[in-house]
């Protein structure tokens, strides 16, 4: 809980108190009124299972109990093998800390639980992944055990006694530690490499977020709210493009530092209120940023011009500061800000007893687009299915970008959920994720679209990111189709056909039209692309396959793949285990994001209360950043930004294209 801070600004009441870096805009104390509303938002959660009884929280309790335990004991064993004086070895201590959803407190039945392990600095990296790695593979609770070291975070993944658990690692420069460490202090940053630092970033933002709220309790609540909410209208992945867990825990963070004394359920309706009225690109921010001079890279738009192209920068709250949400793009930021807005109008009406909880968390409908691409990775085997299907998911977000930069489209919407396929002897074992698209038509004419080379843009990063992975082999396939929603109808007969057939936009689709490009020919242009470039480079016609279909998916194609089997509306998720939870996590990248041109635009946000209020308070959701004296950039990036690895102009030309991925749109005509 943080400590209220009296404004010292000579334009602010000397009375004021702040919780973060603003004034809050009301104190008020919650009414009766405010508190039944709580109760009932409490029982709606609870009827969504949102809650873990005594007895699984006592659980994991003991399993981290247990895990440290582990650690501490094998810490004296290393120090025994390397002959340390005795002194040593029985001052060396040992500390694991979890962070992450847990750690907050809103973690869900079933989450795994994220934990650090901090050792002495005389501990190499290697040894933890090795020597440790070994001692909890004989443990009999343990199971599904993977070291993972070559991704932006190294970690061990496994299950512990029923429990997923991702342990990663610290050495900090001392020769012991004791139970009393504070890891907030930035002096131990000092001289760590980036693997320590962003190892150590985890748990330093999840403890400032929890010191920067005023009451932890209405945090937790309502934090499980907007997660249950987000997760449910499928905006709930940093991963694909959306925000994740640490993104809705600083704005839920906000919020309340803005309403101090606010109930949960007050600041459910303040967050959608709050951020609809938000203006980007300007920062959410719980702090103001901190200074240090230990040569590592921050989030700041004055300084990194690839900074200034952030959407909504969400700014984590320890240093070196980072943009938790820099994996949005155009699509998902505005389905984001549409969400929102529909947040916004469903608490209003709870607020006036006119709707009740239940509307807020309705699913959403992502069958509601006339067009979708349906993405398709395919192997021989469960064993490169794993590591197959986990590189392409961490990626999808790559493909999205590639389509946006399509002028003839406005909207690529990915659903979240990727759908596995009944196995096929003859096609091996596939998994697919659905791409909803809006394309930019008047419906005035008619137009033709071609798909092609966006796709085979993404499918050459594929395979090169697998061969430099080292996981590509022989029957690892990546391809991808272009249906209509009446088609996909017919593809997922599973009686869902009325989430298919919402309401059609226009324009309606004709029937899809195969067709062949030759060599080296462009398709459509592409925003920032001259005509004379291309989003491919040479094409391995041995491996990628780009269906279509004439008529019907479930219809033999041209192509000499079979036909695909049918595919299920309801996105089943994949075995939970630590292989499939952890697949994705393997392929994080280590290079630094490309610092595209884009001019630098600042906007001021306001926050006021409700219109019906007769008095309107704006207050900023942060002030304006402050120019550190220096900021040096090196090779550490935000442990929640991945990067891009397709160039936005391409120079080399698709060598050959056997087929193409066109979709004709005819306007209606009356």
């Amino acid at each position: 809980m943080t400590a209220p801070i009296k404004s010292t600004s000579p334009l602010i009441p000397e009375t004021q108190i702040c919780y973060g870096p603003t004034p809050s805009i009301s104190e008020d104390l919650p009414e009766e009124a405010d508190l039944i509303q709580t109760r009932t938002l409490i029982e709606s959660l609870k009827s969504y299972g949102v809650f873990e009884d005594d007895l699984e929280l006592q659980h994991r309790e003991k399993v981290v109990k247990r895990l440290e335990s582990l650690y501490k004991e094998w810490l004296k064993e290393i120090c025994v093998q390397m002959n340390l004086p005795k002194y040593v070895t029985e001052m060396v201590g040992g500390k694991i800390l979890t962070f992450g959803s847990y750690h907050l407190g809103v973690h869900a039945k079933g989450a795994d639980i994220d934990a650090l392990c901090v050792g002495p600095g005389f501990l190499e990296r290697k040894t933890f992944f090795t020597s440790f790695f070994e001692k909890l593979k004989a443990q009999k609770e343990v199971k599904d055990i993977w070291a993972i070291e070559e991704t932006f975070v190294p970690l061990i993944t496994m299950i512990y006694d029923g429990i997923e658990i991702d342990l990663v690692f610290a050495q900090l420069q001392c020769k012991s530690i004791s139970d009393s460490l504070d890891l907030l202090n930035n002096s131990w940053l000092r001289g760590l490499d980036k693997h320590c630092v962003r190892s150590l970033n985890g748990y330093r933002v999840t403890e400032e977020i929890l010191r920067a709220v005023p009451n932890i309790y209405n945090f937790r609540l309502a934090l499980r709210a907007i997660k249950l909410w987000a997760k449910r209208r499928n905006i709930y992945s940093n991963m694909l493009g959306f925000l994740g867990g640490v993104s809705w825990a600083i704005m839920v963070a906000r919020v309340c530092q803005l309403y101090p004394n606010a109930t949960a359920s007050t600041l459910v309706i303040k967050f959608f209120l709050a951020f609809d009225l938000w203006e980007s690109p300007t920062p959410i921010n719980l702090k103001r940023p901190e200074t240090c001079d230990f040569n590592l890279p921050v989030w700041h738009p004055r300084v990194n011009p690839s900074d200034r192209c952030h959407l909504m920068p969400i700014i984590t709250p320890a240093y070196p500061e980072q943009n938790s949400a820099a994996n949005l793009s155009a699509s998902t930021f505005a389905i984001i800000k549409e969400e929102i807005k529909r947040g916004r109008v469903i608490t209003e009406e709870i607020q006036q007893n006119k709707a009740d909880w239940s509307k807020l968390f309705e699913t959403a409908n992502f069958f509601k687009y006339t067009h979708y691409i349906v993405l398709q990775a395919s192997s021989a085997t469960e064993k490169q299915h794993l590591e197959w299907v986990g590189l392409v998911e961490s990626k999808i977000r790559l493909l999205v970008g590639t389509l946006e930069r399509n002028v003839e489209i406005s909207r690529a919407h990915v659903h979240l959920q990727s759908f596995p396929v009944p196995r096929n002897a003859e096609e091996g074992i596939n998994t697919r994720w659905l791409i909803g698209l809006i394309f930019n038509t008047d419906g005035s004419r008619d137009q033709n679209i071609d798909l092609t080379l966006n796709f085979l843009s993404f499918s050459d990063t594929m395979y090169s990111l697998a061969e430099s992975c080292k996981v590509y082999e022989e029957g690892m396939t990546l391809s991808a189709r272009c249906v209509t929603r009446d088609s996909l109808s017919v593809m997922i007969p599973d009686g869902e056909h009325r989430l298919v057939f919402s309401p059609e936009p226009e324009p309606t689709a004709s029937c899809l039209i195969p067709a062949t490009v030759a060599a080296g020919q462009t398709a459509t242009k592409r925003k920032g692309c001259s005509d004379s470039e291309t989003p491919a480079k040479k094409i391995r016609t041995d491996k990628e396959s780009v269906c279509v279909s004439s008529v019907s998916p479930l219809q033999s194609s041209t192509s000499s793949r079979p036909a695909s089997p049918s595919l299920s509306p309801r996105a089943t998720e994949r075995p939970h285990s630590a292989q499939t939870e952890t697949s994705s996590k393997k392929f994080e990248s280590d290079e630094e994001p490309p610092e595209p041109s884009c001019s630098d635009s600042s906007a001021g946000v306001s926050l006021s209360q409700s219109p019906s209020q007769s008095v309107s308070t704006k207050r900023a959701l942060t002030p304006e950043p402050e120019t550190p004296s220096k900021r040096v950039k090196t090779e550490l990036a935000p442990p929640t930004v991945e990067l891009s690895d397709v160039s936005l102009c391409p120079t080399k030309p698709a060598a050959v294209v056997k087929r193409a991925i066109k979709i004709q749109l005819i306007s209606r005509r009356n």
